[in-house]
């Protein structure tokens, strides 16, 4: 017999939690095969000695719904090991969309995920009403990983009411009937339903999103459809009490985002104590991110103060030559009055002092003590902290890049959560937020820091807590763990070195629209249904995603 793939003497960490063990892993038809010592040839063999073989991590926060479009790859996630991506977070989709509602709901995903409205209308096809119709739509791109799909309530309550959806509570008959249209979704394979209560989510008139004040009796119903059919509820910016109220409508499984709450240990360990009483006796799972998370500031990016040369700045159409605006003595000196006089442009009420220089090597350092902070490296040099910002943008040539590190702010915090069975590494928000944060990195660096670095977590545990957990959050059977007969989702890494590349800003969205990415290194190959969707950190062309449909 021969294999279509065999993957050679590597260390085998299955997903499950249990000990690693050396073996060899061999893939036919798209699953497992056999995994120990195979004798048979493979006709494609993969040496993994020394290296780490794992399923494929599994991302359940992502908002590549418009991305695939025009990015079947679905980059950045696809170098850094994940191989099943959840789409249709937050409550904000595409379907189910009548053709005239197409510019409002491609309008809401800009203003409250930061993805542009001209690429999504021009990048995605727009050729369905109902949400089977869109994953109808994605199976046709031919996806390189995975892809599942929630179906959003903002979407689905607009479908129902029109623009009352934006501000007014629901009948009882337009409940029923967005129960119904959620039923339906599931029937035609979403996995789940998605929903949000973040007022700051705004559709472009300013108005909070459809559904953030929705009396939670509209959630229960639709619950109540769908935790029968064996789906996802997921929810963001909803408190307790809403949540509560979500978890035992139907007894069905929940997922929510949550965080620290700052950088106040004792506040950290009240929140985790809060949320396994909340969770207990219900199947509800949280996900946070992984480190701090926030703005990228840079010349290539972001810029920290609001004003007229500023604005001039933040104009140029290039690179280069906004390096050399700032070489400009006399613009120089513009650009630092302005500072002066207006201050750091806050973000949530984010300090100054919490944005980090992330270095100037090819990794960046997302854990640098107080001494990098912009404001301590100034006093360092006797600077203002905007004089900093600008001088090393310009000695780096544009690529000096700081963060700010808004939520999770303290990883000796974030440990607390950590240390919850309830609480799960996630929140990458890959394909949102497209030119302001860049976290789609989070699996690599779970595995470098909260692995390598610290030991917080062994690589048995953090594995599982990125294939077989989430893989049972979103329903799936067949996935997140290594075993014969389990399709062949797999990655080849090295343990030792596996990290995250410095982000870098690039046009390559419809319309030369900009995006930060993040490469990886440290991974050997990613299998995806067993075929080899990157290679040494390269894309190999083979396409072999599936779209997932709920399967009852």
């Amino acid at each position: 017999m021969t294999y279509d793939i065999v993957i050679r003497g590597g260390r085998v960490v299955d997903g499950t939690g249990s000990a690693a063990f050396t073996a060899d892993v061999a893939v036919s038809d798209g699953t497992i095969a056999a995994i120990g010592k195979v004798a048979e040839k493979g006709r494609r063999e993969i040496d993994a000695d020394g290296l780490t073989i794992t399923p494929g991590f599994v991302d359940i926060h992502t908002h590549l719904d418009a991305q695939i479009g025009w990015d079947p790859n679905c980059t950045p996630v696809s170098w850094h090991g994940v191989t099943t991506a959840l789409l249709g977070n937050c409550g904000v989709t595409f379907a189910p969309c009548r053709p005239q509602d197409k510019e409002l709901l491609a309008g809401m995903m800009e203003t409250v995920e930061d993805i542009p409205r001209h690429a999504i209308l021009s990048g995605l096809p727009w050729s369905w009403e109902d949400y089977g119709g869109y994953l109808d739509a994605v199976e046709t791109l031919r996806p390189g990983i995975n892809i599942a799909g929630l179906v959003g309530h903002s979407a689905v309550r607009f479908y129902v009411m029109g623009e009352r959806a934006v501000e007014e509570q629901a009948s009882d008959a337009e409940r029923a009937a967005m129960a119904d249209v959620v039923a339906r979704s599931i029937d035609r394979g979403a996995v789940g339903f998605s929903t949000n209560r973040f007022a700051p989510h705004k559709l472009p008139d300013g108005r909070s999103i459809p559904g953030t004040f929705a009396d939670p009796a509209e959630l229960e119903a639709i619950a109540r459809v769908v935790a029968p059919r064996g789906a996802l509820m997921q929810a963001v910016g909803a408190d307790g009490d809403v949540l509560r109220r979500i978890a035992d409508a139907a007894d069905g499984r929940l997922l929510f985002s949550y965080g620290t709450g700052g950088a106040d240990l004792a506040l950290a360990q009240e929140r985790r104590t809060a949320l396994e009483a909340m969770c207990a006796g219900r199947d509800m799972t949280a996900i946070t991110q992984v480190r701090a998370s926030g703005m990228i500031y840079g010349l290539q990016a972001g810029l920290p103060v609001r004003g007229a040369a500023w604005s001039r700045l933040r104009r140029l159409p290039t690179l280069a030559d906004r390096v050399a605006a700032v070489g400009d003595a006399e613009f120089h000196a513009q650009l630092m009055a302005e500072a002066k006089a207006n201050g750091f442009k806050q973000n949530l009420g984010t300090p100054v002092e919490k944005v980090f220089y992330l270095g100037d090597g090819p990794t960046p350092d997302y854990t640098a003590g107080a001494e990098m902070n912009l404001v301590a490296m100034a006093a360092a040099r006797g600077e203002h902290w905007a004089e900093t910002f600008l001088r090393l943008g310009r000695e780096t040539n544009g690529r000096a890049l700081f963060t700010l590190r808004m939520f999770n702010s303290d990883l000796d915090a974030l440990r607390h959560l950590f240390r919850s069975e309830r609480c799960f590494p996630s929140l990458g928000d890959a394909g949102a937020h497209v030119t302001q944060v860049m976290d789609a990195g989070w699996a690599t660096f779970l595995l470098s820091y909260w692995v390598r670095e610290t030991g917080f977590f062994t690589l048995e545990e953090a594995v599982r807590r990125m294939t077989a957990m989430p893989a049972r959050i979103m329903g799936l059977k067949d996935r997140g763990t290594l075993a014969a007969g389990q399709r062949a989702d797999i990655n080849v890494l090295d343990a030792a070195t596996v990290a995250e590349k410095q982000p870098e800003l690039v046009n390559d969205f419809p319309g030369g629209a900009a995006r930060f990415i993040q490469r990886s290194t440290g991974y050997k190959a990613t299998l995806v249904n067993g075929q080899v969707n990157v290679l040494d950190g390269e894309h190999t062309g083979t396409r072999a995603g599936a779209v997932l449909r709920h399967a009852g």
